[in-house]
């Protein structure tokens, strides 16, 4: 049966609609560009001597602080930055050195290769840093000469400018703390991880490695005798993506059913059922699964009262066992997972227009044809984009696999065991067993596997391609 829904039409986007979007979206008139094709020779000079721009049009503090940075990297790059950058190119660090000084040996700790690959990145993306700069100096500099042909050489001051941060440019200012933020501790260490995999950086070279190219990655993906190949590399990926699947539908699912059956009309205690749910969550996730962890070993509570029930014989094989070790990881994950999809759907579903439900119910629909026809393509709409983000969660969830099983069972020889995903078999291969170019060649892979899945599946669904659908 189709139920038509009357009483409100969901409304399609039209292309012209989104080409006058557009329209409003106007270029910058202190662009780079236009300074660099249209401002004065100041403007222009300021892309060499930065702040030339803004002294030339009595802005002496602005042009002074752009000149005052552009000296203060010069300075670096000459006392160190060059430096680095030339032993990055090398990356050959150098040992203990030990030299006699009045009879006595006296020791100096050597420049491990760690140590110049982190400097050696850090002045690169110091150096992308002053090209933003000089990009900011000379629009700096082409508008103070906008400015001032508007309104008669007079040009704002650095106190106006600093008091415009709160006002007219907010958002320059709640933006440069994150974004400096992002660049420190996200795109630096991001950096830092991808060169390892270009290094011989392991556990036979701690202190002193080189570059070797691709081998690496020849290496993960190749047919090699080793604890690390492709045949590896593919079997954990596969596990991974089922888990990734299985974790994130079968909580959403398996909670919006909950939901909804705490959410229809003839439950009753719906405030106790929902502080129920509420008060799992309060305990840490850690403690939970470190509890169901020593449950579930061969000499656990659970096995230990199935036996004296004479229920079993021999202790089950949670964790010791590939296929019950899966399924018992993808369960307690349900069991932790459920009551937080529970309060998420709750207010979703408690959002939906009724009048949706009172149209189909004047045509006949029932039950079943409700939540085919209303419920669910209005949760899909709305969450696609939560289930795209639990997903890639999922794939990087380390906290349930690595503290419930570990990884376990693990085969004689292997580096990664039956539950491991690629986070946890990254882990061990860096901590556990200090190869760092391999783990950094798993996280690369992880990575793109995440960023296909999760662009293809984004682009595909109701709430980017239809993204007025629901009014």
């Amino acid at each position: 049966m189709s139920v038509t829904i009357e009483s409100r039409e969901i409304v399609q986007p039209s292309p012209k609609l989104h080409k006058r979007k557009k329209d409003f979206i106007q270029p910058s008139p202190y662009s780079f560009s236009k300074g660099m094709s249209q401002g004065n020779t100041a403007t222009r000079l300021s892309l060499l001597i930065f702040g030339l721009g803004n002294v030339a049009h009595r802005q002496f503090a602005k042009g002074i602080m752009f000149f005052a940075l552009e000296m203060g990297f010069i300075y670096f790059m000459v006392v160190q930055g060059f430096s680095k950058i030339k032993a990055l190119i090398k990356l050959e660090g150098s040992g203990q050195t030990k030299t006699k000084v009045n009879g006595f040996w006296v020791y100096q700790a050597g420049h491990p290769s760690v140590v110049i690959l982190l400097y050696g990145i850090s002045s690169i993306v110091l150096c992308v840093v002053f090209l933003v700069l000089a990009w900011v100096a000379v629009r700096s500099a082409y508008k103070a000469q906008l400015v001032a042909a508007e309104n008669d050489g007079k040009v704002p001051s650095l106190v106006q400018d600093v008091r415009s941060l709160s006002n007219v440019n907010v958002q320059t200012l709640l933006m440069s703390l994150p974004t400096a933020g992002i660049i420190i501790f996200t795109v630096l260490p991001l950096v830092f991880m991808i060169t390892m995999a270009f290094t011989s950086y392991d556990s036979n070279h701690v202190t002193r490695f080189g570059w070797v190219g691709l081998q690496n990655f020849a290496r993960v993906l190749g047919n090699g005798a080793g604890d690390v190949n492709i045949q590896l590399f593919m079997s954990v990926l596969a596990w991974t993506l089922v888990w990734a699947f299985f974790a994130t539908f079968l909580n959403y699912f398996l909670g919006m059913f909950m939901a909804m059956v705490i959410n229809r009309k003839g439950t009753k205690l719906k405030g106790f059922w929902r502080a129920s749910f509420s008060m799992s969550i309060a305990v840490p996730q850690f403690v939970s699964l470190l509890v169901m962890n020593t449950m579930l070993q061969p000499t656990g509570a659970i096995n230990r009262l199935l036996q004296q029930w004479g229920w079993i014989d021999t202790a089950l094989p949670f964790f010791t066992d590939a296929n019950w070790a899966r399924v018992t990881v993808i369960l307690i994950n349900l069991w932790v997972g459920i009551p937080y999809t529970i309060m998420q759907v709750t207010g979703i579903l408690q959002n939906i227009p009724g009048e949706l439900y009172e149209a189909a119910r004047l045509d006949g629909a029932n039950s079943w044809q409700l939540f085919r026809n209303v419920t669910m393509p209005y949760m899909f709409f709305v969450m696609t984009p939560y289930l795209i983000t639990t997903f890639t969660a999922n794939v990087n969830n380390f906290n349930v696999i690595y503290l419930l099983s570990n990884g376990d069972p693990t085969p004689v020889g292997a580096s990664a065991g039956k539950t491991d995903l690629l986070i946890t078999w990254l882990y061990k291969l860096t901590v556990d067993k200090s190869n760092y170019n391999l783990g950094a060649v798993i996280g690369i892979l992880t990575f793109i596997v995440l960023a296909v899945v999760s662009l293809v599946a984004y682009r595909s669904s109701g709430s980017y391609k239809n993204e007025e659908g629901f009014q």
